[in-house]
């Protein structure tokens, strides 16, 4: 009789056991359910999925066009010498590059252009060598690669540049404007600043009968 109550009890306890168990596991899946839902929903990248950042939080540079880098690269190579066949690059023609996208700035200058492109120990780059100019320098300076030549390849054709008026402009304006002039200068330009020629050079003869200084010269009244 004995037995046979703890045969009773020992299935009692191993049905508590498998009711407690499968309690468990059930909790376990409701609480991975929404965390699995919101991994897949991040990586689809689908309608309103922030976009990809950098670890510092700062938006990646938008790829830049191969294509068109390398059409500048083609330009900027035959800037400045006939001759060149569009393949190679010099460090004087990179650096106007460069100048012309606003790449040389204060963080990078000419100075650390320089020591990069002699690195690779050649006066002229082929496009895939200047690549590795760029890249280790960007490396160097902290700089994103991708800006760099998004900048370079954006910058319009050789010899291009957006130049405000300067202090020369405004030298030119000031000299070339002749109701500041005084003396004999004066005497060169008629009252609209248009000159006067040889006119305003030399005193010609008046034939006209009148008396040097006569003020009312043409105001005689013809009908009389």
């Amino acid at each position: 009789m004995s037995d046979d109550k703890q045969n009773g009890s020992d299935i009692v306890d191993r049905a508590a056991v498998e009711v407690a168990q499968m309690a468990l596991e059930s909790n376990e899946d409701a609480t991975a359910a929404p965390a699995a839902s919101k991994v897949t929903a991040e990586d689809a990248g689908g309608k309103g999925a922030a976009p990809k950042k950098e670890e510092n939080g700062t938006p990646k540079a938008a790829p830049v066009s191969i294509a068109a880098f390398k059409e500048q690269f083609k330009a900027f190579s035959k800037f400045g010498d006939t001759k060149s066949d569009g393949k190679h690059l010099t460090l004087s023609q990179s650096d106007k590059w460069m100048k012309q996208a606003k790449v040389i700035d204060k963080k990078i200058t000419t100075t650390d252009t320089g020591i990069h492109f002699k690195k690779l120990k050649s006066m002229k780059l082929s496009f895939a060598d200047y690549n590795t100019f760029l890249e280790d320098l960007a490396k160097t300076k902290k700089v994103e690669l991708d800006e760099i030549k998004s900048k370079m390849a954006n910058c319009g054709a050789p010899g291009i540049h957006n130049a405000t008026p300067g202090k020369a402009a405004e030298t030119v304006a000031r000299l070339t404007d002749t109701s500041k002039y005084t003396g004999s200068h004066k005497q060169r330009f008629d009252e609209t600043g248009k000159g006067k020629g040889i006119a305003g050079r030399k005193d010609l003869p008046d034939g006209s009968g009148y008396v040097t200084g006569y003020q009312h010269k043409n105001t005689y009244d013809k009908t009389h």
